[in-house]
């Protein structure tokens, strides 16, 4: 079992990769860079993998709405070529994808289903849903997994952190923190995410499969309890997302309804359980 693994350096891809089996090869962008995908389908056949897995994307939300051109050729057009390239050699293929394909519902209050029609309200989430759609297209077996709010120990090799990190750093500033309330999402764990993702791996799941954390929050909630957990004591005000001025668009409600991975019996724990887990973990690490 031979397994490539794009975007291997960043905080999915490396929680994922040690606990894959077999064969891994873990390739960075100096291996295969997406956003140059000319002679990506060569580079795939050459490596002779049984599986392909796609953990690289271009995730700088706000700054997809002006650098459009490079979000669609990264996050849809080479996925397109991915899938293409693991369907000529016969390979499975698994990619990420995003919460922020929903949005549009600007009235929605219940947890979205795979079936519920998408509708992004940004540029960053219109690219996501058209790697899904090209993915499928290209390879009919594919294994599309949408995730929310991914953090982990390693931080977002794009961003240069994550939330929770980002909350930290503000904190130990000591300076007031704004944090917008009216954003309803599940954070998830990177290392919850890729234990699910090898366990769905030993099934013949195919298709498109929603896995978060359970339960859900807002930004500003998620904020409290890092920093509850955190044992520190912060001015946090909540905002709206009017107030917070982002350039792009954010969806109000993107809580995933992750009853199909419950069905392969693939569950994760609650939210709140894996920030403390998380916590622990960097501690451990520092």
């Amino acid at each position: 079992m031979r397994t490539i693994v794009l975007g291997s350096q960043g905080q999915l891809g490396r929680d994922l990769v040690p606990r894959l089996p077999g064969e891994v090869l873990a390739l960075t962008r100096a291996d295969i860079d997406l956003s140059q995908p000319a002679d990506l389908t060569e580079k795939i056949a050459a490596l002779k993998p049984d599986l392909v897995i796609n953990c690289a994307a271009y995730n700088l939300v706000d700054k997809a709405e002006t650098d459009s051109e490079l979000a669609w050729r990264t996050n849809a057009l080479a996925v397109r070529d991915l899938a293409r390239a693991a369907h000529n050699c016969g390979a499975r293929f698994v990619h990420f994808s995003s919460d922020y394909v929903f949005g549009l519902d600007a009235r929605r209050n219940t947890p979205l289903a795979e079936t519920d029609p998408p509708g992004p309200v940004s540029v960053y989430g219109a690219t996501k849903l058209a790697g899904e759609y090209l993915a499928l297209a290209a390879h009919p077996s594919s294994l599309v997994i949408r995730t929310c709010g991914l953090y982990g120990v390693w931080g977002s090799g794009g961003k240069g952190g994550n939330f929770v990190e980002t909350m930290l750093r503000l904190a130990a500033q000591g300076k007031p923190i704004k944090v917008v309330d009216d954003q309803h999402c599940t954070p998830t764990a990177a290392a919850d995410l890729a234990d699910a993702t090898v366990k769905l791996l030993a099934t013949d799941a195919k298709g498109l499969f929603h896995i978060t954390s359970a339960g859900a929050t807002t930004w500003f909630q998620l904020a409290g309890e890092i920093f509850r957990q955190a044992q520190l004591s912060v001015d946090l005000t909540p905002i709206t997302s009017a107030q917070f001025g982002a350039p792009a668009r954010r969806p109000s409600y993107s809580v995933l309804d992750c009853g199909k991975a419950t069905g392969f019996g693939i569950a994760l724990r609650e939210w709140p359980e894996a920030i403390g887990h998380y916590l622990s973990e960097r501690t451990n690490r520092s």
